[in-house]
């Protein structure tokens, strides 16, 4: 772990390990005595090895690694550990003493160092640490390890929305910046890292007014990675394939009719996985790298040619925003598709005003603050003067409260989450999901508290659902009724974008150790990590870890958020 001896904030390459706690300790507990080891597979870029290195670490352990180059030379990843000429028998003898063996891109063994791999799990005296990349078959050597049940399989997901958010927590982006890039990339943080670089030294990142931030839009930087991605789809395709993909590529977000294109020319790319057909025929590039790729790479008069006018889109974004209008009238905010408003973004087009209102809502219902905030300057920076999305933008930067709220609803509601649920009778809808978590905390009843908030979970409301269950501690005598809400309540908060409320404020801190507590209460009262050194007779060095690890259990990297977690803030945010 890196130590950050001036300020624990802002993370430098490279990358912290962002996330997957779960996976750690799934792949710590399979190196403990009596058990076997396991296998760890995903694409390229999903962060394998990164996941790996940190569950050894501390550990005695050998290593070797599978290379193209090498794939025909028997026993070539393991020739540091062998050997000049020695038999797969003498091979396996010679490596029993290894304790602890990780085996790192494991589809790129030659055969025979496959074959010493699975003879060590069946001897079972060595634990093993296997990454195998999805792709071109693995030895079958290596693929009997899991399909053969020597080992436990990890099958690696991409990192979520919130852990990426986290990971670019040093990088400035702005909300929609991050979102595009998540999306984009679909969990390959070699591709991540490299866009984010590239980003950063073109120029293409500018600044957003009053935030501090920086903001993607325009075209894809068209990197040796992004080409790399783009490659196989490229040399698939012949001249027909490809004048198909670009018209998809210029077509987005909106699909295509199949009956536009040539039947035969789609059959081949949905073969190779290059295209999507929905049940009503209407077809898509499957990769959202893809069509950023094809329309940076396109030549100037072509894309002219295939180019839609900026109006096109009209109808498209009415509709989602009769969507989203009708999902927050019903009080559903589960995330619904609305591509074509995130596609004018991302492109820097003119976005109305009255939609960007709407999905700033959406958004801060979510209790998706910042990405509220974003969605609020987007309108106006088409309509500098517009109250809705000044009105938006307040209430995400908690600058106005409940009580100026035109929705009587909300207004009400607004008193429950503030603790005074007797407000808010007679004016919630009977039955509602609102009206059910404001008797729940009128009674005090910390199991009917646990059943809204996750009623409230299920319909989107993500910060209303945390700020339930925070009250359910409360209102719980069960140690343990109240320990399970408090775990639940600080896994929804930090998916809330920094969201600070009453019900929420000094929640999280119960995650910490005492020391953690004691020197993350001093960094909020705004003293720097010397001073806190000082009055603590530690290493900056010690402080700076601690605080790190701090940082990473409250889901923040921002010093300046620690005294919304520590105190009660005066006024209510969202």
């Amino acid at each position: 772990m890196r130590t950050y001896e001036q300020d624990a904030k802002t993370p430098e390459l490279p990358w912290p390990f962002t996330g997957r706690a779960d996976e750690l300790e799934l792949v710590r507990g399979a190196l403990t005595a009596g058990r076997p080891g396991i296998v760890v597979t995903g694409p390229a870029g999903r962060g394998k090895t990164r996941l790996i290195t940190e569950a050894v670490r501390g550990l005695d352990h050998a290593r070797v690694t599978g290379t193209p180059e090498a794939r025909d030379l028997p026993l070539a990843a393991f020739a540091h550990l062998l050997p000049d000429t020695v038999s797969l028998h003498r091979a396996v003898r010679a490596l029993s003493g290894v304790r602890l063996l990780v085996v790192d891109d494991a589809q790129l063994l030659d055969e025979t160092s496959a074959a010493l791999v699975h003879q060590l799990a069946v001897q079972g005296r060595t634990r093993l640490v296997v990454a195998a990349a999805d792709g071109p078959p693995a030895p079958g050597a290596v693929s009997r390890l899991w399909t053969g049940e020597l080992l436990p399989r990890l099958a690696l997901d991409p990192l979520s929305p919130e852990d990426t958010t986290q990971l670019l927590a040093g990088a400035g982006l702005e909300p929609l910046t991050v979102r595009r890039l998540h999306q984009a990339c679909r969990g390959d943080l070699r591709l991540l890292r490299d866009l984010v670089t590239a980003l950063a030294g073109s120029g293409r990142l500018a600044p957003v007014p009053g935030t501090g931030e920086r903001a993607w839009r325009g075209a894809l930087p068209v990197t040796p990675a992004v080409r790399e991605r783009l490659a196989p789809a490229l040399e698939r395709s012949g001249p027909g394939e490809r004048d198909v993909l670009d018209r998809l590529a210029f077509a987005e977000p909106l699909p295509l009719p199949a009956d536009e294109l040539d039947l035969d020319t789609l059959e081949r790319l949905e073969a190779d996985g290059l295209i999507d057909v929905d049940e009503q025929g209407a077809v898509t590039l499957a990769h959202p790298l893809h069509g950023a790729a094809l329309r940076a790479t396109a030549g100037r008069l072509r894309a002219r040619r295939l180019a839609r006018a900026p109006f096109a889109y009209g109808p498209a974004l009415a509709a989602e925003q009769r969507v989203l209008v009708r999902r927050i009238d019903l009080l559903d905010v589960r995330p619904v598709p609305a591509p074509v408003g995130e596609w004018l973004v991302a492109e820097g087009g003119p976005l109305p005003a009255g939609y960007a209102e709407v999905r700033a809502r959406f958004a801060r219902l979510r209790g998706e603050l910042r990405e509220a905030a974003a969605w609020a300057r987007e309108g106006l920076r088409e309509r500098p003067s517009d109250p809705g999305c000044r009105r938006e933008l307040a209430l995400a930067d908690g600058q106005v409260g409940e009580e100026t709220d035109p929705d009587d609803v909300r207004a009400a509601y607004d008193a429950v989450r503030l603790g005074e649920p007797e407000r808010a009778l007679g004016r919630l809808p009977a039955g509602s999901v609102f009206a059910r978590h404001a008797d729940a905390l009128a009674r005090g009843d910390g199991a009917a508290l646990d059943r809204a908030a996750e009623a409230l979970a299920e319909r989107g409301f993500l910060l209303y659902a945390a700020e339930a269950y925070a009250q359910a501690v409360r209102a719980h005598r069960d140690p343990r009724a109240a320990r399970r809400s408090r775990t639940r309540a600080v896994a929804l908060a930090r998916r809330c974008q920094g969201a600070r409320t009453p019900a929420l404020a000094g929640l999280v801190l119960g995650e910490l150790t005492a020391r953690q507590r004691q020197i993350v209460t001093l960094a909020a009262a705004g003293l720097s990590n010397r001073e806190i050194a000082q009055k603590l007779t530690l290493s900056v060095r010690t402080v700076g870890n601690h605080l790190y690890s701090a940082y990473t259990r409250l889901g923040t990297g921002d010093r300046g958020a620690l005294p919304w977690l520590v105190e009660v803030p005066e006024r209510e945010t969202a």
